[in-house]
């Protein structure tokens, strides 16, 4: 009888920067062109109860050395969930000894806008994303889209505490920060193709979460 054929490699992506949960499975390498599985969940503040669960039910740990990469949302989002996400896909690297390749959330949505964006900017254009705080400011950062469809970030994320000053915003085209995770996640799982492909070994240690936490008061200076 002849050798049993062996099960694809796959590749994990987790996102946890935002209320509803989102992970996506693909195999590995992956094309773009072919579905995707899928598990997105509402979490709010209940995502410590069922990460480990909703993973199991994506991906059971007996499936788990199949495993080539992962990717993971380093945020900014809120500071339980995306510390969550990270770390478990930091143990998990670790313990299989794979790739893991962090990636901001606003990176994401840059990257899922940029298309759309084009369409009415055929020569590329800079976006500012914009997440309001309750009673704190807003988390901004600054985006360059390539006629292209490339996304250079100019300006990570930050929390301002004050207004933009007149004149400032020109030429920054303002866009709400909202994080559309079964998109989002699926950008990622790009993202992780693309460093891959690239020869990024992608080691776990350097993949952190993002908080701006620390204000900046004065106006943000143009780069």
């Amino acid at each position: 009888m002849g050798a049993q054929p062996m099960d694809p490699d796959l590749a994990l992506a987790i996102h946890t920067s935002s209320p509803e949960l989102a992970m996506a499975l693909a195999p590995f390498p992956w094309s773009g062109d072919t579905p995707v599985a899928l598990r997105c969940k509402v979490t709010g503040k209940g995502l410590a109860n069922v990460l480990h669960q909703e993973l199991l039910h994506l991906l059971p740990a007996s499936q788990w050395g199949r495993l080539a990469a992962l990717a993971v949302a380093t945020g900014p989002g809120g500071f339980t969930g995306t510390r969550l996400g990270v770390v478990l896909a930091r143990t998990m690297a670790q313990n299989l000894h794979i790739p893991l390749f962090g990636c901001g959330s606003f990176v994401l949505m840059a990257r899922r806008l940029a298309q759309q964006l084009l369409q009415d900017h055929p020569e590329g254009c800079a976006i500012q994303l914009e997440q309001p705080l309750r009673k704190r400011g807003w988390i901004r950062g600054r985006y360059r889209i390539t006629a292209h469809g490339g996304v250079q970030e100019r300006r990570a994320p930050q929390l301002l505490t004050t207004a933009v000053a007149p004149g400032e915003e020109s030429p920054w085209l303002h866009q709400p920060a909202v994080v559309e995770p079964a998109a989002d996640v699926v950008e990622l799982l790009r993202v992780l193709m693309e460093r891959h492909a690239l020869g990024d070994p992608g080691p776990w240690q350097g993949v952190l979460p993002l908080y701006p936490a620390a204000a900046v008061e004065r106006p943000w200076e143009s780069p």
